[in-house]
Parts: structure tokens; sequence; C-alpha cells
């Protein structure tokens, strides 16, 4: 019976960057590609984890790769490369080879969701595919879709809105997002905004017209979230500029 190292050494060559280790084992035995783990891995998701670019360019040299291969949370390899912030070359590597960034997780999460969260605007218009993003071969590769909603019913732009980034939401309502759709616990991602103190991020999209008097599943206005006066009087005054009356 084989050692557990021994049977695995490939995931661990790719999660510590041993690329000519895992070329050797490759010439070996090719469908080690397709081995997984007992977290139910490839050594793709590792090496995609870990930011070793050449040794995917190794496993992708292999017959048996697959790009949109799931772990067993249902992440794909381009959603792990969107859940880091140091790892665009290779999102486009994979948005190349033909990855899906409208893939689910099992709760219903794509890579734009994680994109969001990391506040990573040159990633999310990687996967909307605007500003010149890289195209594969072909007819070109599909976009992410920004009216996604996971299992909790939450958009990218919720995400954005609770993290605070402008800029990342202005990509995603240009992408169509939806400025009011409620989460699972009846928020917009004005409410997100307000209650996590996103003073900047809230007028964006009151300004963009978003519903300031909906109320979540608990009957709270987004104003009601705000964590504190200052927050709550920067929000009023920013809006009543603007020509919008919250009170």
């Amino acid at each position: 019976m084989e050692e557990p190292n021994t049977k695995y050494a490939i995931h661990a060559a790719c999660r510590e960057g041993q690329t000519t280790r895992v070329e050797s084992l490759l010439a070996t035995s090719p469908k080690l590609t397709t081995l997984r783990d007992p977290d139910d891995r490839l050594p793709l998701h590792w090496a995609v984890s870990y930011n070793h670019l050449p040794i995917i360019h190794l496993l992708h040299a292999s017959p048996h790769f697959s790009v949109d291969a799931p772990d067993a949370l249902g992440w794909t390899p381009l959603m792990m490369a969107c859940s880091r912030k140091d790892a665009e070359p290779i999102i486009t590597l994979l948005l190349q080879l033909g990855a899906d960034p409208n893939a689910k997780t099992h709760n219903g999460q794509t890579a734009l969701h994680f994109a969001a969260s990391k506040q990573n605007l040159d990633v999310v218009r990687m996967l909307l595919g605007v500003g010149g993003a890289e195209k594969g071969t072909g007819t070109g590769r599909e976009k992410a879709s920004a009216r996604v909603k996971d299992k909790r019913g939450q958009l990218a732009l919720h995400r954005a809105a609770a993290v605070g980034s402008a800029p990342v939401m202005k990509a995603l309502l240009e992408a169509r997002s939806p400025l009011n759709a409620t989460d699972a616990d009846g928020m917009t991602a004005l409410h997100h905004a307000v209650c996590e103190g996103h003073g900047d991020a809230a007028m964006l999209l009151l300004t963009a017209g978003a519903e300031w008097e909906k109320e979540d599943g608990e009957g709270r206005r987004a104003l009601d979230l705000a964590p504190d006066a200052k927050t709550r009087s920067y929000i009023v005054q920013a809006a009543e500029r603007e020509g919008i009356d919250l009170e």
C-alpha cells in the first residue's frame, strides 16, 4: 500500500512550486493530472492556489487537463485564482483556456463574487470582458454575468457594496447588475454599503438611482443601518447636495 505522501506527491509538488518534480511525475504518468486528493482537489487546484504559473503550463500540456474541474465544494481553479489578489496572469491564462466565469460553487457563488469581495477591479473587468480584456481562441471566451445571485440571494454588487469598493460597483452596474435587488435578508446593495459605513459607496448607489426607501426583511431602510451618527450625517448631507432628500 502506498504512503499518502507518495500517492499525492504531485499535489505536494504543485503546492510547493517544484516545477521540475511536477514535470518528472507527469512524464512518468500524464494521468496524474486527474488524481484527486482527500480534499477532492486536482494538482491544478493546488498550483492555482499557490500561484505557480509555470506548473499550470505543465499541467495544461497533459491530454487529461480539465480547466473547469471543481473540488469538493464546487470551487473551480478560476474561482480560486479570483479569490487571490496577485493572480492576474493565472486568471488570464485560465480564461484563454476556456474557463467558465459563470460556473458556481455549491453555495452558488461565481468567480465574479470572489473578485468583487477582493476589490480587484482589474479582475472584475477581465471577467466581464471589458477594457480590452484578453480573449481566448476561436470565437472568444464567455463573459461573466453580473446578474447571478448566490444561494444567499447576493449579487457580486452586494459584495462590492459590503467592502465599499466604488470602482468595482461602477463596473458591475455598467455590466447591467440589478441595482435594487434584495438578498435573502431583504437587503439591497445600498443596505450593505450603509451598514458597513461606506458613505462613498452608498452615494454611488444613490446617484445611480438606488431606492433608499426600500425596506429589508425587518422593515429597516438603508439609512437606519448606519453604524454611527457621523456616517449617517455624511450620507444625508452628501445626498442633499445631489438633490436627494433622505429625511
